[in-house]
């Protein structure tokens, strides 16, 4: 069995691209796309054209056309058809996957805060052509559809719940001000972590952890036997009004740093954060509030702001012992969310500075979803 699987640009092509130049890439690549689909379908068909073989495993049945938008505009294809329906050409479909690796490549360039500028200078050293903005803008636009349908995707049971925030700068009616990322992590029945939503926001305001958190429960959260956040005033207020009766947990790190500041002398600072250690990690809550009780005391006569400080809020940090011994080193903190912010500003590090808060949600929101994705895939964090 032999087909034709060449092809030949005919000399009137080639003077009509020699004429035309650049502007005569569309039709070329229409005419090279169509030659490559032909010879596909008679590879499937396993005859060429008007061929007769006892190896010819179906018929050609003509063809339909097919509108494409490619970097080039708008072409249209004739796509062959087969009599059974069982062949679409495989030259095609790796042309559609080059276009949309083109468009994730913009996006990316975007996830890394490269700005529209350096994006056309990249994509004409890449392909050759020019881009606009406006296409740019396109698939800036396109992922917003798919960051904006994660951030709203429907929730499930989350046993345990994380809260933390962290800043960017953002231009916001010509000034420079810093943003609040608000950012929900949890561990869900399977054990397997995930993001499960972030804001962008003026601050850390009630209303706006209240506004978050009550859009989380719309989405469906539930489940939830413990909150581990630091003791932001508004963070407190927000979870108090959407979260009312549920256990939580004061981080445990965010005490130790905040206790320095009550420790009046600094040689104290070690003895005082090694205490602190002991009582945390004390092998059961009777045990730990024994040790706070005598903590309390020994700083009580000469320390007396110190000794009231351990004693209002180090309490606040022991309610891990409630639950599953197993558990405490991974709900002890919120060091969980701070490596995640580690990794959004190192990410954020090249724009500096936004110039708007929706640029911020984008790019926030792709690397949330990206390390949401391997946690999905990952390790489990915890058993139930």
């Amino acid at each position: 069995m032999t087909y034709q699987n060449d092809f030949t640009l005919p000399t009137e092509l080639l003077e009509q691209i020699a004429s035309a130049g650049l502007d005569y890439l569309p039709e070329l690549v229409r005419i090279l796309i169509n030659a490559a689909t032909q010879i596909d379908r008679e590879k499937h068909l396993g005859a060429g054209h008007y061929e007769r073989t006892p190896e010819r495993r179906g018929y050609a049945n003509g063809f339909k056309p097919k509108t494409v938008k490619t970097r080039l505009g708008e072409i249209t294809f004739d796509v062959p058809q087969v009599r059974d329906g069982s062949f679409y050409p495989d030259a095609l479909e790796k042309g559609l996957r080059s276009e949309r690796a083109l468009t994730l490549t913009l996006a990316e360039m975007y996830v890394q805060g490269v700005s529209t500028r350096r994006v056309k200078k990249v994509i004409e050293q890449m392909c050759g052509i020019a881009i606009s903005a406006s296409q740019v803008s396109r698939s800036a636009a396109q992922l917003d559809e798919t960051l904006e349908a994660w951030r709203n995707r429907p929730l499930e049971v989350i046993r345990y719940l994380y809260l933390d925030a962290r800043y960017e700068k953002v231009r916001v009616d010509g000034q420079i001000r810093d943003v609040a990322i608000l950012i929900a992590s949890g561990v869900a029945l399977d054990g397997k972590r995930q993001i499960l939503g972030l804001s962008v926001s003026l601050g850390e305001q009630e209303v706006h952890w209240r506004t978050f958190l009550q859009s989380l429960l719309k989405r469906g959260l539930r489940g939830v036997q413990l909150i581990i956040s630091d003791a932001h005033t508004g963070l407190q207020a927000a979870r108090h009004s959407v979260f009312g009766g549920i256990p939580w947990q004061r981080c445990q790190y965010h005490l130790q740093q905040n206790v320095q500041a009550y420790v009046p002398r600094k040689a104290l600072q070690r003895e005082v954060a090694q205490e602190l250690r002991n009582i945390f990690h004390a092998p059961d809550l009777a045990t730990a509030q024994d040790w706070l009780n005598e903590m309390v005391k020994k700083y009580q006569s000469k320390y007396t702001k110190l000794a009231d400080w351990l004693e209002m809020n180090v309490p606040e940090g022991l309610t891990i012992f409630a639950f599953p011994a197993s558990h405490h080193r991974r709900i002890r903190t919120v060091n969980m969310l701070e490596r995640v912010s580690q990794e959004i500003r190192r990410r954020t590090r090249v724009v500096r500075i936004f110039p708007n808060e929706a640029s911020c949600l984008r790019l926030a929101s792709a690397i949330l979803m990206e390390i949401s994705e391997d946690w999905q895939t990952g390790w489990t964090y915890l058993s139930f």
